[in-house]
């Protein structure tokens, strides 16, 4: 497993294209609700958005393109709609493993799984492993996850694995690879749909530097149209990581020389 740097030890690459791009997929209720459909039927349709995006970062060379696709906390909802949930998450693994790994596209999964049910886990493993040799973009799917438990279970492993470690000798770089997405640079862009601003329990440690970016936009209906959006957005942000803006310019000027 590769090890990638944090944000907060070293200035990482910046480019006008995110490397990785960090999703929640807001809105599939409120889309279904305004046009008088069940709930679920949001759910259904947001689906198709998804495979719309995967593809569009695939298309541009975005390299990660992680999805929140149940928080730890969504348990809380109506049991109807938690089942429909579930086996709408073993259908779409069912039916888009095989086109994953046609296009080269690996899927993770992170997130603690011991709550699906067994067919769902094992349809995970079978999933993860197949696309397992795929380069173009690393997909991963956030399921029973929850940025908390992620940093919690992160600290268990990191101490099971260094038992006779001291309290001040954790570090950054000790803890770091028990993550949850040790495999992955930090995100650079973070998008929520659906017109709340907040993280939700995602990716806490993770997004320290993330670039946000809110929209209205439910998400049935974010298509590539709406990425790029983003993506304009983000190509005109200042990613200093705690520097000045004069320091970014002279990094400039260097560079040009």
């Amino acid at each position: 497993m590769t090890q990638h740097s944090s944000s907060t030890l070293a200035i990482p690459e910046v480019s006008a294209l995110p490397r990785h791009v960090a999703i929640i997929m807001d809105g599939n209720g409120r889309w279904a609700s305004k046009r008088m459909m069940p709930r679920v039927a949001g759910h259904s349709e947001g689906l198709s958005a998804v495979r719309k995006i995967v593809q569009e970062c695939r298309k541009l060379g975005v390299e990660y393109l992680t999805v929140f696709a149940f928080s730890s906390e969504n348990w809380r909802r109506p049991p109807e709609e938690v089942g429909f949930l579930m086996k709408l998450f073993l259908k779409s693994l069912k039916g888009e493993v095989s086109r994953l790994a046609e296009n080269d596209i690996a899927l993770r999964l992170i997130g603690d799984l011991s709550r699906f049910d067994i067919a769902i886990q094992e349809m995970v493993k079978f999933s993860e492993q197949k696309t397992s040799d795929c380069k173009a973009l690393t997909f991963t799917i956030a399921a029973n996850y929850g940025g908390r438990w992620d940093i919690l279970q992160a600290m268990r492993q990191c101490l099971a694995a260094n038992p006779h470690l001291k309290p001040e000798q954790v570090t950054e770089e000790i803890l770091q690879p028990h993550l949850s997405m040790a495999y992955a640079p930090e995100p650079d862009l973070f998008i929520r749909t659906g017109g709340e601003q907040r993280v939700s329990n995602f990716l806490l440690w993770q997004l320290a530097y993330t670039e946000l970016y809110f929209t209205d936009v439910l998400w049935p209906d974010f298509d590539e149209k709406e990425l790029h959006k983003a993506f304009d957005c983000f190509s005109q942000r200042e990613r200093r990581f705690g520097r000045t803006s004069a320091q970014l310019a002279f990094q400039v000027m260097s560079d040009a020389v």
